[in-house]
């Protein structure tokens, strides 16, 4: 006779309905609804608007005073004209640049290089919503600066204010096409002062090819100037000053920075599926 020992429930005892559950174990069980992109992405953006509150604005006065002090400099040399239409509007698209792309490069660099990137692969939140919702907080914080550097530009230069409304679509294409190229550079950089550094230079590309006028440009500069993602946006800005503007022209300079700024956040969410794996 085999003695059962205490504890050991033998499979006769057992209940039709405890066996087929037993039975089931090893099968494939959905344990909730996958979550969503827009739920996600709200909460991310939230959490990072949260985080960044106190230790961006200091940088987003340096960023708006950097903007003024250049179109103060350019008042010497430039005195109107679409040269001084140029200025305002790269200088306003600079605000949003220094923040968007060179602040979230940085971000992202100590974010893969301290291991911060593990704590976002264990959410169960989208790639996307993450880099869609950083991009986007950073990007928030450019508003009060772009718009107070254009008007000081405005009353700097003599241009008139009439369409500044237009900013409300230039600061959320432009910055979703800078912040998508920071978020990638940050993430495809190896080390976080690699993307410091490319943070910078993309900051100064902005500088240089954006607030510059076009026309004094050499013609192969000005061909690199043509692949910088918010040259876009300050040409419709700039085309906003005229007396008559042509708003075909405003919604294909839009139109392209919207392309623009899709394609550059699809990199960073590539970008960020591959440092999170790693």
């Amino acid at each position: 006779m085999s003695v059962v020992p205490a504890g050991v429930v033998t499979a006769e005892v057992l209940p039709g309905s405890a066996l087929s559950v037993a039975e089931e174990i090893g099968d494939a069980v959905e344990l909730g609804p996958r979550v969503r992109l827009w739920p996600s992405l709200a909460a991310v953006y939230r959490a990072q608007l949260s985080r960044a509150r106190v230790a961006r604005i200091p940088l987003l006065f340096v960023a708006t005073f950097q903007s003024v002090g250049i179109m103060i400099l350019m008042r010497g040399v430039v005195d109107g004209g679409g040269e001084a239409r140029a200025v305002v509007a790269g200088a306003s698209v600079l605000v949003v640049a220094c923040v968007a792309l060179n602040l979230l490069a940085q971000y992202f660099g100590h974010l893969r290089s301290s291991g911060g990137l593990d704590h976002y692969a264990t959410l169960p939140v989208p790639p996307a919503a993450v880099v869609l919702g950083a991009a986007g907080a950073y990007a928030s914080f450019t508003v009060p600066g772009t718009v107070a550097t254009a008007v000081f530009g405005c009353v700097l230069f003599g241009l008139p204010m009439a369409h500044l409304w237009v900013l409300v679509a230039v600061i959320p294409l432009a910055g979703a096409a800078l912040a998508g190229l920071g978020a990638a550079l940050g993430l495809l950089a190896p080390r976080p002062e690699l993307a410091t550094l490319l943070g910078q230079l993309g900051m100064s590309a902005a500088l240089l090819l954006g607030v510059l006028p076009a026309d004094r440009l050499p013609t192969v500069v000005q061909y690199g100037r043509d692949l910088l993602p918010s040259t876009y946006g300050v040409e419709a800005f700039a085309r906003t000053f005229g007396a008559h503007p042509d708003w075909t022209f405003v919604l294909g300079d839009l139109a392209v920075c919207a392309g623009v700024g899709v394609a550059s956040l699809a990199v960073a969410t590539w970008a960020y599926r591959r440092a999170a794996v790693r």
